[in-house]
């Protein structure tokens, strides 16, 4: 089986890029694309940082950034159910405990 694969014109700061990626992808590479452009619009127009490169990597030094402090998060909440789900079921086996104990 082979996938289908696209390629997908992308405008970054004006500059025209074609990338191939598969087909079913399409929409999240020209999302990506578009979250790319606004950040390196974003850090371009601070006036702070001056030259493609440089931005580009501030751009990706600051997405890195996002992408961490989301998953810290997400390790947080995974915890968090993780440890509701267990009171929960410590209060389920505890409540048909004593519904087994009143049955005797």
């Amino acid at each position: 089986m082979t996938e289908q694969i696209a390629q997908v014109s992308v405008r970054i700061l004006d500059k025209e890029y074609q990338v191939a990626c598969p087909a079913d992808e399409r929409t999240d590479l020209l999302d990506s694309a578009e979250v790319l452009n606004l950040k390196m619009r974003e850090i371009r127009d601070s006036g702070r940082i001056v030259g493609l490169d440089r931005i580009a990597v501030m751009a990706a030094l600051n997405m890195a950034n996002d992408l961490m402090h989301a998953k810290a998060r997400d390790h947080a909440l995974d915890g968090d159910i993780s440890d509701r789900l267990k009171l929960i079921s410590d209060r389920v086996d505890h409540v048909l405990s004593d519904t087994q104990q009143l049955d005797l």
